[in-house]
């Protein structure tokens, strides 16, 4: 008892000062950088309205007009569509090169079965889809079954469906004239209302849905989570439980739906039904949205509100180039850049210290 009073006192002596740490303030890069990071589609969404302001000054008022903005909407359409199905998969560390030959393919199948062999139109809307998604589940197999690398499995699918696509439709081209009067249901998201002064097509707001439908799933459902982690790191995701095969099965097969629902739209937009659209760079229009949009190639990150920036960027960039008369290779060049500059700050982006 004396030895421990003894030990007290010899504490009552010693240094009560606590340890305290000095608060400095964080730089302004560094704190943007965390911002950044925490919010992937902020810096698609900056752009996006620099390009906007950028293009209303170089053009004046037309730029703004509601039906500028609404055409703008209505030509990426398509592209922010396969966008999606795209962020999917690039979310997982993959990449999908025949997405944009699934829609051809699942719309020619959606014109033949309803127009060549009579078949109710919503039965033949179906059809194109299942096509999509078997195509979908074919490469999800190759890639999380078969452990084939995402970039060979779909450039060998893009040729087959592709090949496919030619032998079984024999390039022929079924007439928007056709369409309309044996299967108007194919064209059913061309149909447009009025918005105040704005003209929308339901393609438009397929779009829009598809996004946040997507947007919510990806942020507020285990399987979304599960995509994330998936690409962020699979064998760290595998050791936490994740079945790593069967969300990649998923994703890819979710992805061919969703290139299937597009061609339903391209059939609104484009009105006839054309197999030689295969040969139309989708793949790398849809991708560009995807990088441009803050979708990290290397998986795990990025926003899928992201890529619906980027296909806008990519379409305020066209139309406002088209406004100005300038040469159609300022386009390319001009998104070329965009793409380098995209990964380069996600690069930086991905460096922040946590």
């Amino acid at each position: 008892m004396t030895g421990a009073q003894d030990f007290e006192r010899v504490l009552d002596g010693s240094d009560k000062n606590v340890a305290s740490f000095e608060h400095q303030a964080v730089p302004f890069v560094k704190r943007a950088q965390h911002f950044l990071h925490s919010t992937p589609a902020a810096v698609p969404l900056i752009v996006l309205v620099l390009a906007i302001i950028i293009f209303g000054i170089a053009i004046g008022g037309r730029f703004f007009s509601s039906y500028t903005l609404t055409l703008i909407l209505q030509q990426i359409a398509i592209v922010g569509i396969l966008g999606a199905a795209q962020t999917l998969v690039i979310l997982t560390a993959g990449i999908d090169l025949s997405i944009g030959v699934i829609m051809v393919i699942s719309a020619v199948i959606m014109g033949n079965c309803a127009i060549t062999y009579g078949i109710p139109t919503p039965i033949a809307v179906l059809a194109g889809m299942l096509v999509g998604g078997l195509c979908g589940l074919l490469n999800g197999f190759l890639v999380a079954y078969m452990k084939l690398p995402p970039f060979i499995v779909t450039l060998g699918t893009w040729n087959i469906v592709m090949a496919t696509n030619f032998i079984y439709s024999a390039n022929e081209t079924i007439r928007d004239t056709d369409v309309d009067a044996q299967a108007p249901l194919l064209h059913f998201f061309a149909l447009s209302f009025k918005l105040g002064s704005a003209v929308l097509t339901l393609g438009v707001i397929a779009m829009v849905l598809l996004v946040l439908v997507l947007w919510y799933i990806l942020n507020h459902t285990a399987w979304g989570r599960h995509v994330y982690a998936v690409g962020d790191d699979p064998e760290a995701a595998k050791l936490s439980g994740i079945q790593t095969k069967k969300v990649l099965l998923t994703v890819y097969t979710v992805s061919g739906v969703i290139a299937a629902f597009a061609a339903w739209v391209s059939i609104g937009r484009n009105g006839s039904i054309s197999p030689s659209s295969a040969v139309t760079d989708y793949n790398l229009q849809a991708i560009t949205a995807t990088v441009i949009g803050g979708i990290s190639l290397f998986g795990g990150r990025g926003s899928i509100l992201g890529t619906l920036f980027g296909a806008m960027i990519v379409g305020v960039v066209s139309m406002g180039l088209n406004m100005l008369g300038a040469d159609p290779q300022w386009k390319v060049l001009l998104t070329g850049v965009l793409i380098i500059a995209a990964v380069a700050i996600d690069q930086w982006i991905r460096k922040v210290s946590v």
